[in-house]
């Protein structure tokens, strides 16, 4: 009973150790990709303990224009600087190597967003949007057709953004 116990926090401490590092907002997907990649906690396991850290007011859901993204509350970041001595060290090193080689693609996968909508008459309105240090570089609306179409777009920002963005700046200033 009592390891079972001790699991419980440190996983929980765990997590708002990822959180803490990250030190941006992440959706479901992506904590649960970091936790699964890693071998840390099973799936419904690792939901569970999300939940009850929301419950308890250590993360919170910041809402981004109808995109729920995970945070570390400031209730949170007190309990992990109380208890942050009782994480293992080796699960530790093996976080912070994954964070140090994905952090990029985590903050690619955060600022770039595209997804679409469907609208009367079988359009549908593709919103695609990459944002820097909170602050929107562009935010572009567009109507298309087709449902392929939509997906197309959607795939080709998150592949491409940088370029689409500098070809969309450079048409608009000359």
């Amino acid at each position: 009973m009592f390891g079972d116990t001790s699991d419980l926090a440190e996983n929980k401490l765990l997590l708002l150790y990822i959180f803490d590092k990250l030190k941006l907002p992440i959706s479901n997907i992506q904590i649960t990709q970091i936790v699964l990649e890693n071998n840390f906690i099973n799936y419904f396991t690792l939901h569970q303990y999300i939940s009850e850290l929301i419950s308890s007011g250590f993360l919170e859901y910041t809402a981004e224009e109808s995109k729920h993204r995970l945070v570390i509350a400031n209730k949170g970041s007190r309990v992990l600087s109380m208890f942050a001595e009782r994480l293992p060290k080796d699960k530790i090193e093996t976080l912070d190597n994954y964070l140090k080689k994905h952090m990029d693609k985590i903050k690619k996968e955060v600022s770039i967003t595209a997804d679409y909508t469907i609208e009367k008459d079988n359009n549908y309105i593709v919103n695609l949007k990459a944002t820097e240090n909170d602050i929107i570089l562009i935010d572009l609306k567009i109507s298309v057709p087709s449902n392929k179409q939509a997906r197309e777009l959607c795939s080709k920002w998150k592949n491409n953004s940088a370029e689409i963005y500098s070809s969309i700046l450079k048409t608009l200033i000359d």
